[in-house]
Order: structure tokens, then sequence, then C-alpha cells
């Protein structure tokens, strides 16, 4: 089994970092842009994610003071996946099902940390969803997307390493 995409893009993130930031519209030069809104410490998010063609729901539970993040995917018509992350990059993925499967992975990086999107471009905004939106990109391949108003996080998206799309909604 290998690992998600998730974690793949969790280490890619957080080693890879582009301090540039680039205004885009008319009145750029006298603005600067907005700054991506820092993740709450812990929250929990039901997100629907869509990659390449393979629907999933996730229960997201992010606990940064307490290093840990827990996600529940559930597959489109497949297999109830848990998924327990640690900041020290021990990660779990197990079932509960008749097949009891556990899988131990260990990564050089930990959970996203709450201002993961520092140093991310600045794009413009764009409506998503009904949501006019802030839009963000982050090393070249995750496109990230807050609302205008409210500042909570609506939609990201980014490309995997074998060239597939994970599109996630809040």
């Amino acid at each position: 089994m290998t690992p998600p995409s998730l974690l793949l893009f969790l280490l890619l993130v957080s080693i890879s970092s582009n301090p540039s930031t680039k205004a885009t519209g008319a009145g750029a030069a006298a603005e600067s842009p907005p700054t991506p809104t820092p993740w709450p410490l812990q929250f929990h998010s039901l997100l629907y994610v869509n990659g390449s063609g393979e629907l999933s729901v996730v229960d997201l539970w992010y606990d940064w003071p307490n290093s840990r993040n827990f996600n529940i995917i559930q597959h489109q018509l497949g297999t109830l996946l848990y998924d327990l992350e640690w900041d020290n990059g021990t990660s779990f993925y197990y079932t509960l099902d008749d097949s009891r499967h556990c899988q131990t992975y260990h990564f050089d990086v930990g959970i996203l940390r709450p201002d993961w999107l520092d140093g991310a471009n600045y794009l413009g905004q764009q409506r998503v969803d009904g949501f006019l939106c802030n839009v963000w990109e982050k090393v070249q391949f995750i496109w990230y997307y807050e609302d205008v108003e409210t500042k909570r996080a609506v939609q990201w998206v980014f490309y995997t390493v074998t060239g597939g799309i994970l599109k996630w909604s809040w």
C-alpha cells in the first residue's frame, strides 16, 4: 500500500517554500494583496474530495496544540480508512472492517502548521460554489481558495506527482 496523496502533499508543502508574492488587478501597485488567514489551532471540517474522478468524503479533525491530525476517509463505494497523523512524522492508516488492515508510515515532516500558506502567491479573486474567494498558489501546484467575507477555506486544488488532480471542498 502506498501512502495516500494527502501525506505526499503535506510533505511537499512542508519542505517547499516560495517567499515571493505578487498582486494582480488595477489597484495592485497601491494596495498590498491580502494574506491567507492562518488555520484555527483546532477545528473539525467535512471535506468532499474529487481525486481525478475518485470521490470521497473526509471527516477532518485538526489539532495543532496536541500535534495531531485525524482523517476519516470514506471512499465512494469503498473502504472506510482512518488516517492518524502526528507532528513527529508518524502516520497510521488503518481500517476497522474485516480486513483489519494497518500500515505505519514515517515522514520527515509532521502535520501542516496553521500558517502553512505563508509565502503563497496571491492570484486574485474567483467565484467558487457561490463564494467570492481570494486565491493563492503555493509551490506551483497548490491553489487555495478562501472566502473573502468569512476568511474560511472553501476549496483547495493540487496536482499529485502522478499527474492526478485532487480537489478538496469544504
